[in-house]
Parts: C-alpha cells; structure tokens; sequence
C-alpha cells in the first residue's frame, strides 16, 4: 500500500511539473502555438470593438497595430469578469499574460477569461506608466506656471 502512494504522489508531481507555464520573450510566441505559455511586455494599444458581431477586446502587445507581436483576446461575455474597462486599464502598461497561443490570421494571440491571467508589472498604482492620454495632455502642459 506504501508503494501505492508513493507511486501516486510521484506521478502527481510529474504531472504537475508537466502543466507548468513556460516564460517566453514575445518574439517567440508564433514558435510556441498550441503550447500554454506566459509572456511579458508593453501594452500599446487596446479596442473594444462593440459594433461587431462578436464585441470582442482586443489588446495589442509588443507595438501598436497593425504592427503588434501578440493579440490578447477577450470575448464579450468574458468582460464581465474585468475589473474596469480592459482596453482602458491595460493600455500602456507592461503586462504579463498567461495562456494558449494561437495562430490569428497569422499573428500570435493567447484567448483570456479572467483578470487573473494579465497580471501587471511594476508600477501596479499606476504613477509610472505612460497612457496615449497623458502624452496629449502632457503637450497641453504650461511649464512657466
């Protein structure tokens, strides 16, 4: 019976090993489609496309489109489970995401469900990173004040 658990427990911690995540650059991404990955890097832009059928979110990773490395997709029913507006509160942001990659008419993308699979880094209160709307505002600036 020793055995038994033993076995078990081992074959247990193999599997689990086996399910980890691996941390990839975004440059990688379309080498690594089907596999569950987590990639880190800027969000530079981000739309909630409410007049199409679907009413996706979509966040841009490793530049602005169309010139973007990875697609964060988050379907409409899932925008619930947001804290927030996701093309509002990721944009500019450095990001690390967690999930499945995808070939999207040939561009890495990785399907969200929940808040907890885009973790921001860094500066999590906001104070340090640059949105589209503080440069139009920071040119609106009066500095001899």
């Amino acid at each position: 019976m020793k055995k038994i658990i033993t076995l078990a427990i081992t074959l247990l911690t193999f599997a689990l090993v086996g399910q980890s995540q691996t941390k990839i650059s975004i440059d990688d991404a379309a080498k690594h489609l089907g596999e569950v990955v987590t990639i880190c890097d800027r969000v530079y832009s981000g739309r909630f496309i409410e007049n199409s059928k679907t009413q996706p979110t979509l966040l841009n990773m490793g530049a602005a489109f169309p010139n973007h490395k990875l697609t964060i997709l988050i379907n409409f029913e899932d925008r619930k489970n947001f804290t927030g507006k996701p093309e509002d509160t990721y944009a500019g942001k450095t990001v690390c995401v967690t999930g499945k990659v995808i070939d999207y008419k040939g561009k890495p993308e990785i399907i969200v469900a929940k808040e907890s699979e885009l973790i921001i880094q860094g500066n999590e209160g906001g104070g340090g990173d640059i949105r589209p709307d503080d440069i139009s505002n920071f040119n609106n600036y009066n500095f001899d004040e």
